[in-house]
């Protein structure tokens, strides 16, 4: 018999990502803090996040198979994380305006019962064109970076804003679900639908 699943975060968009991969879950709002570290190495930090994301949920869902993410860019070495209001979604999008930055999820999955624990860190380059700032005035006013890591959401009217990816699409929205579902297998789990998403290369950080 398969375990129940829990999804450890409060993330729509990722809980949109896994409805449609066709896996049954619950899912438990972790308020782990995620305020970013810039003194701890970006690949490092996703992954300390997911997996203390994941640990907190544990001790609620004894017998269950805990997932837990967490999304963030980087720039020129600079963590870029959920902006704070509108003038800092701005200033964010004119820093990657012309330039090439780094979406990084770490994921963690822990089955409760055994301890067994995994976790994994995906990297996408996402190419940004040269945005004026009328580009990026009237992006700002759709309301849609003001809740997203990097102030965009590629999956919504932020695509225009990029002119292309290296890696997988869906770890920028949050989720990089092909390594997701590789990983899932090691604890007896399948993602029914995963044949239903677009192959996307993803690039594990080592």
């Amino acid at each position: 018999m398969t375990k129940p699943v829990v999804l450890a975060s409060s993330s729509p968009r990722r809980r949109e990502l896994l409805e449609k991969t066709g896996l049954k879950f619950t899912i438990d709002s972790s308020e782990t803090d995620e305020r970013l570290d810039s003194t701890t190495g970006p690949v490092e930090l996703a992954r300390s996040i997911s997996s203390m994301k994941a640990s907190s949920a544990v001790p609620r869902h004894p017998g269950s198979i805990i997932i837990a993410a967490d999304t963030f860019g980087v720039l020129d070495g600079k963590l870029l994380g959920k902006p704070d209001g509108a003038a800092h979604a701005r200033e964010m999008l004119a820093l990657m305006s012309g330039k090439c930055h780094e979406v990084i999820t770490g994921f963690t999955i822990i089955d409760a019962d055994s301890g067994k624990i995994v976790s994994r860190v995906v990297k996408t380059r996402v190419h940004f064109k040269a945005l004026s700032k009328a580009q990026i005035e009237k992006y700002v006013e759709t309301g849609e970076p003001l809740d997203k890591a990097g102030a965009y959401a590629i999956q919504g009217k932020g695509a225009d804003l990029v002119a292309k990816i290296e890696g997988d699409y869906y770890n920028v929205i949050g989720l990089p679900v092909h390594a997701l579902a590789k990983e899932l297998k090691k604890f007896g789990i399948d993602l029914p639908n995963i044949s239903h998403f677009d192959r996307a290369a993803d690039s594990p950080a080592r």
